[in-house]
């Protein structure tokens, strides 16, 4: 099972990836980052996608229905998709066994990315992760 060096990196493999990073919404610190950064400064470009990403968790209108086999600790939702003229943003929540906090953030080019084939990847590899 990847930690996040690994995860990152492999992210980063995927067509079109700028940059990519691990981030804790709640505090919008980056716990690990690779490649560029949006706006140029990663720890500016997580605390700005936490906000996003905390705006939209703690939203009920948001939120699947109940599943009987969500638990506490599941991400609210899957993830968020944020498109420009020139890339896309694509933030993974990332199950964990403590509060599910964290997301991952993709950073395609638009025109070499391929915003569905990052999608599936990124919930491979959140579904992988381990952290602790």
């Amino acid at each position: 099972m990847p930690g996040i060096d690994e995860c990152l990196l492999e992210a980063m493999r995927l067509p079109g990836a700028r940059g990519a990073a691990l981030v804790d919404w709640t505090s919008g610190l980056a716990l690990g980052t690779v490649g560029e950064s949006p706006g140029g400064d990663h720890e500016t470009a997580a605390a700005e996608a936490a906000e996003l990403a905390r705006l939209a968790a703690e939203q009920h209108a948001f939120a699947s229905d109940s599943d009987p086999q969500e638990t506490e600790a599941d991400p609210p939702i899957e993830d968020l998709i944020l498109s420009n003229r020139d890339s896309y943003h694509v933030l993974r929540f990332v199950p964990t066994s403590f509060d599910s906090s964290v997301f991952l953030h993709l950073w395609l080019a638009r025109a070499e990315g391929n915003l569905a084939l990052a999608r599936i990847r990124l919930g491979e590899m959140a579904g992988r992760l381990v952290l602790g």
